[in-house]
């Protein structure tokens, strides 16, 4: 018998990529991350009914690690985010931005 391919396999490992890619925007790497996430639980409770059948398995779990990394790097950026507003407050990181921004040379 002629092993198949689980479904989803591209679309989770690019989900996964762009999630850890996009952690750092504002922490929206979250929303792709775990929808690969849920992907990847599908199509492992896909292959645990009837693992003879398909064949790319570790593809999958790549997938779901990556996810998993994605995620936790979103959730510690937004932590980090909400930590420095709490103890230096929104007006302290405006002012520390527009420091930079006179040191780099850039006029706003």
């Amino acid at each position: 018998m002629e092993q198949q391919k689980l479904p989803n396999e591209i679309a989770i490992i690019v989900l996964s990529i762009f999630g850890i890619i996009c952690c750092w925007c504002f922490g929206l790497g979250i929303i792709p991350a775990v929808i690969a996430l849920v992907l990847a639980l599908k199509s492992q409770r896909i292959y645990k009914e009837n693992p003879e059948l398909y064949s790319n398995f570790k593809t999958i779990n790549i997938g779901k690690i990556l996810a998993i990394i994605g995620i936790v790097l979103s959730v510690y950026y937004i932590g980090s985010v909400i930590y420095q507003i709490s103890t230096i407050g929104w007006d302290g990181i405006m002012e520390q931005q527009r420091e930079m921004m006179e040191q780099w040379g850039i006029e706003e």
